[in-house]
């Protein structure tokens, strides 16, 4: 239980200080930015409960606002997508509901854990985005941001999750 607490503990503070020292800089074409920290959101064990794993993404959330100067927009991204997050899981796993698993590419098949991801992360960044913009004035540049932004994301967790094979 210790060792879990610790292995999340380092990769937060490892998915904070990319997102922070670098990523946060990174603007393609203007438009996508890669939001990599809520990885850590979707490869927790599906036996977490709801309430430990929104406690972890508005702490996670909290603390790339309070570097990145963002009044909440994070965490409440974050939020929402660690309590819509099992319903995906359940949606897209083919496994028992009893099982215990950290959802992965071995543990689920490559198409169910791909969907997942995508479908995880464009309802981040769309919360995350609509958020920020606080309007549909220019509805044409913030679904441009969306999109780009979840394509750049989810070719970086799928990365991550390449090199941690």
């Amino acid at each position: 239980m210790i060792i879990t607490y610790l292995r999340r503990i380092k990769w937060f503070i490892a998915l904070v200080l990319i997102q922070v020292l670098v990523l946060n800089n990174v603007h393609i074409a203007g438009f996508a930015t890669p939001y990599i920290y809520i990885y850590l959101i979707l490869k927790m064990s599906s036996g977490t409960s709801r309430s430990e794993m929104m406690l972890w993404g508005f702490f996670l959330g909290l603390t790339i606002d309070m570097f990145s100067d963002t009044p909440g927009m994070n965490a409440a991204a974050t939020t929402f997508i660690a309590f819509i997050r099992p319903l995906f899981l359940r949606l897209f796993s083919m496994r028992d509901s009893t099982d215990e698993y950290v959802p992965a590419i071995k543990a689920i098949g490559v198409s169910p854990f791909v969907k997942y991801v995508i479908l995880c992360v464009l309802l981040h960044h769309t919360a995350l985005l609509m958020i920020e913009s606080f309007s549909l004035f220019d509805l044409s540049t913030l679904l441009i941001k969306i999109g780009t932004s979840t394509v750049v994301t989810v070719l970086c967790i799928m990365g991550i999750e390449g090199l941690r094979k």
